[in-house]
């Protein structure tokens, strides 16, 4: 059913080609989407034959790891036929458009056709939601059987308790999902932007996810009309939907009576101060200093859409900033940011300022227990008690999180990057942001990315996306022994 799911979102791109009189596209994605509802249909018709069986708990994993990897196989086949990549390119565009990570090995994005470049933002704006949450939302008959299969893709989300059933929740996070994008779109067409890159650009703005239809981004419009917009809802798009959906029932004012928004704005604005300050006072190479902002306004608009966009994990590119041209003091809290990220429950990636907080108050209370061992102390957040396991859950994620960057700076650094290439771009894969540093900068692509580096890159991607544990638990020896 996901399968033939797929294949209606390939026929929308190919009206887009019928309207753009893309003859060779239109032809390319009704044949894709053909195939996607044959082999979709062949496997219910199989499915139907044999017993009709319950779903454990770990089957759910494997079912949501893998709808990611058939989505993006599927997805790639425009890309191979209509802007003639190799496999491990095209492999890697579709996998970092449905995980949102917005990295892309194309070095000319203009002239591709408009109905690829929109099924480029289209793949985003789906996986920005999540493949699972749009069944739920779209198929009703996803709504019996099991409801973990849901759990196991948003991942910190909690809304599978919100109504009594499953496929209601999808649906509303669903509307305010449509409501936000279609917000986007008229703001953006309000501005420079055509009827057609609004559309896509809202697709990738909502998703956080960072493909544009032009090769220089929202840079490409010139406008601080747009950068402002993107910035609003970059940031609007990286807050829990969860609270969303609370407001849009209760109508109660629980988005800023939660702790972890209050700090994710309150660390957005401090970003924004330290990189003004860095503009007007870290050291620049003589032949970047032209490309810093002037003035208060503009200093103010470039950070405040630069820090929006990393820490969101979009990764639009904006006029006159090259955080990688101007040296060190600009790139390293770029990282930094680009591993924090933001709220739980929303499209956007990195480590979660949720768990930041969990973190950071479990270690205050261990100073604490040095000074007063018998104290008895609890990691409060939003006036609650944070469960332990909850605690445990957060360390082991951070811990994780870091060791997997480590192994993934070392195969990089195995296969010819340098330090600052290998971090950056470990970093940026599993936080699902898009831009690196060093030789995968804001300013370049990855299409000299050796084919094992895209691989590697691509599972990364997909491990970022489902937030890791998803991912892992596959890989765990007892779970295969268990299936047996």
């Amino acid at each position: 059913m996901l399968i033939i799911m797929e294949s209606f979102f390939l026929l929308l791109s190919m009206v887009v080609a019928l309207i753009n009189d893309e003859q060779n596209c239109w032809q390319c994605f009704l044949l894709t989407a053909l195939g996607a509802a044959g082999v979709g249909a062949l496997c219910v018709f199989w499915s139907r034959k044999g017993e009709n069986k319950r779903m454990r708990r770990a089957d759910n994993f494997l079912v949501v790891a893998l709808s990611w990897i058939v989505f993006s196989i599927i997805g790639m086949v425009p890309f191979l036929y209509l802007a003639h990549m190799n496999l491990s390119s095209a492999f890697f565009e579709t996998m970092s458009g449905f995980t949102t990570t917005g990295a892309t090995c194309i070095e000319e994005i203009d002239p591709l056709p408009k109905s690829l470049l929109f099924w480029r933002a289209l793949t985003q704006w789906i996986g920005g939601l999540g493949i699972v949450v749009f069944s739920f939302a779209l198929i009703p008959v996803y709504e019996m059987k099991n409801s973990n299969i849901y759990s196991a893709e948003v991942t910190g989300l909690g809304l599978d308790k919100l109504r009594p059933k499953i496929g209601s929740t999808a649906r509303r996070v669903l509307l305010i999902y449509l409501v936000l994008t279609g917000s986007c779109a008229f703001l953006y067409w309000l501005g420079p932007m055509s009827l057609y890159d609004a559309v896509c650009h809202s697709f990738t703005t909502i998703a956080t996810g960072g493909f544009s239809t032009h090769s220089s981004s929202i840079a490409y419009f010139h406008s601080s009309y747009l950068e402002y917009v993107a910035s609003f809802f970059m940031i609007i798009s990286s807050i829990n939907f969860s609270l969303y959906y609370y407001m849009s029932i209760r109508r109660s004012r629980v988005l800023f009576q939660n702790e972890e928004v209050r700090v994710f704005l309150s660390y957005i604005g401090i970003s924004v101060v330290i990189f003004m300050l860095l503009f007007y006072f870290a050291p620049v190479p003589e032949k970047a200093d032209a490309l810093l902002p002037k003035g208060f306004e503009e200093s103010f608009r470039s950070a405040l859409f630069h820090v929006s966009s990393v820490a969101t994990s979009t990764g639009f590119s904006a006029q006159k900033f090259d955080y990688v041209a101007w040296g060190a003091s600009f790139w390293m809290p770029t990282v930094v940011i680009m591993a924090i990220g933001s709220c739980a429950g929303s499209t956007a990636g990195g480590i979660k300022v949720i768990r930041i907080i969990i973190c950071a108050k479990s270690a205050f209370n261990e100073l604490i227990r040095m000074l007063h061992p018998r104290a008895v102390l609890g990691v409060r957040v939003n006036k609650q008690i944070v469960s332990e396991h909850k605690v445990r859950q957060a360390l082991v994620f951070v811990f994780i999180y870091f060791l997997l960057v480590v192994i993934a700076m070392t195969c990089y650094s195995l296969l010819g990057a340098d330090v600052d290439t290998a971090l950056g771009s470990s970093i940026s894969m599993l936080s699902n942001v898009g831009p690196a540093t060093g030789a995968t900068g804001p300013a370049s692509t990855f299409a000299n990315v050796p084919a094992s580096g895209k691989w590697l890159m691509s599972v990364y991607m997909l491990i970022g996306r489902l937030e890791i544990f998803t991912v892992l638990f596959l890989l765990m020896p007892g779970y295969w022994k268990d299936r047996k």
